[in-house]
């Protein structure tokens, strides 16, 4: 269920929090000192525009107690729609911080995603970076589709390691997908679907400058990096979003969320959330 007392916005029929980082990693830990069960979605146009297409995705982005406002425009329409101080929620910046608080508190951590080697390198790199970092255990999954034997070995596997935080990097829309099929099966309190972050931090893929990232341009820097891969999300689905955005701000089209009945003239709405 939604996080408590955190206004969301609709965007595109998508609930995103409009929240702050610290906020996020607030709400995260509270979860965590009371044994909830939750997942954190970490949102951007390619999130809110494969919703479009899936409505699995859109039921999966909508489950989450998070939905955090990751790429720059949610945070700007996050800000325009609710006149409250909302900050960039960037996966990378959220990893940094809950490990910064683990080294703390003793929050142990699990990270399944990325590809062979992946997730070992990211450990040992942030535990270099936070050596009171507790590490439960990696997985990198394989190519081809879990069998059902194969998932229930995984699920026995992390559930065995007692991880406080699961941090998946599968990418979207794999990654909430697989969030909201295995929540209730995972005793975890909390699971957080990061993307890129793997790659970042493994060192596989650069981060663009905070200048691009703080200006909304790190899109062009991430086309640059990898054209054959991202151009569509970039160049197809931005342009897109933006047609659908005005379609929805103008009443043209309805994008209720799943606990809104919004009539055609309340468009990019304000929902305050029911407590979990």
């Amino acid at each position: 269920m939604p996080a408590l007392n955190l206004p969301q916005v609709n965007i595109l029929g998508v609930g995103i929090n409009a929240i702050t980082l610290p906020q996020a990693v607030a709400q995260i830990a509270g979860w965590i000192e009371s044994h909830g069960r939750q997942y954190v979605s970490v949102c951007n146009v390619h999130t809110i525009m494969e919703c479009q297409h899936h409505e699995a995705m859109r039921q999966a982005v909508n489950g989450a107690g998070l939905a955090t406002p990751d790429g720059m425009p949610l945070v700007w329409l996050g800000r325009w729609l609710t006149q409250l101080e909302v900050s960039r929620v960037y996966g990378p910046d959220l990893m940094l911080a809950l490990c910064e608080l683990s080294a703390e508190r003793g929050y142990s951590h699990y990270f399944c995603g990325g590809a062979l080697g992946v997730p070992e390198l990211l450990a040992e790199r942030l535990q270099a970076k936070f050596p009171k970092l507790r590490v439960a255990g990696t997985y990198s999954p394989p190519f081809h589709p879990l069998s059902p034997a194969e998932e229930s070995q995984l699920i026995e596997c992390i559930n065995q390691a007692n991880p406080d935080i699961i941090w998946v990097g599968l990418g979207t829309p794999k990654q909430d997908l697989w969030m909201a099929r295995y929540r209730e099966r995972l005793n975890a309190p909390v699971l957080i679907a990061v993307g890129a972050a793997f790659d970042f931090f493994s060192g596989r893929v650069p981060q663009a400058p905070r200048w691009m990232q703080r200006s909304g341009l790190e899109w062009f820097y991430r086309l640059l990096q990898e054209p054959q891969r991202l151009w569509y999300r970039y160049l197809v689905y931005n342009p897109w979003f933006v047609t659908l955005l005005v379609a929805q701000g103008l009443g043209l089209k309805h994008y209720p969320l799943p606990s809104q009945s919004l009539p055609p003239a309340q468009t990019v709405a304000r929902s305050h959330s029911v407590s979990d």
